[in-house]
């Protein structure tokens, strides 16, 4: 890694405090740090001071050098090239972005019928590049073709199947990134 890359240390820190099944509150209390700083630095958008990143992995019984080398690269532009495989998924389905970050997205091709409903506490967009998609949502019945978006806030049940051979669709998603937790 580049000495001028940062590391994304709050995935690292939320990890081990999801091992321990600690809450924030919890956390808070053992460092003596706030929760709303806890959870700033869980979901990026804070920094820890040297002195702070020890308390906090005093509390998470662990050190700071474990936290750091669990840590992530920071990432300010990343490319996903059509031929590589980032994970293990179902044939049709592959991720377009690297990792787990505020920003979701999977592009779905040929004949998917997702066959479930689903309920995601985030919003979503659904894209259709090519083909043609079925969509119920909330009781009705959405058809979308090529060009068309369907947007769903957090919360509303849903179902989807590709209706045309060479359909692909992408989902875009808000990740659970922000919980409220209470000691």
């Amino acid at each position: 890694m580049d000495d001028k890359e940062s590391l994304r240390v709050g995935a690292a820190v939320k990890r081990r405090r999801r091992a321990l099944q600690l809450t924030l509150a919890v956390v808070a209390q053992r460092s003596g740090l706030s929760v709303p700083f806890l959870s700033q630095v869980e979901n990026e958008r804070a920094r820890p001071s040297d002195r702070s990143l020890q308390l906090v992995a005093e509390a998470l019984e662990t050190t700071a050098a474990e936290l750091l080398a669990a840590a992530e690269a920071a990432r300010t532009v990343d490319v996903v090239r059509s031929d590589e495989e980032l994970w293990d998924m179902p044939p049709g389905v592959r991720p377009l972005v690297r990792g787990r970050h505020q920003l979701q997205a999977l592009e779905f091709t040929g004949e998917q019928d997702a066959g479930r409903e689903f309920l995601h506490r985030n919003d979503e967009l659904l894209y259709v590049a090519d083909g043609a998609v079925e969509v119920e949502a909330e009781g009705r019945a959405y058809r979308l073709g090529s060009g068309d978006t369907l947007y769903l806030s957090g919360g509303v049940r849903h179902r989807w199947r590709a209706t045309a051979p060479a359909t692909r669709l992408l989902f875009v998603s808000v990740a659970d990134h922000i919980e409220a937790e209470e000691g």
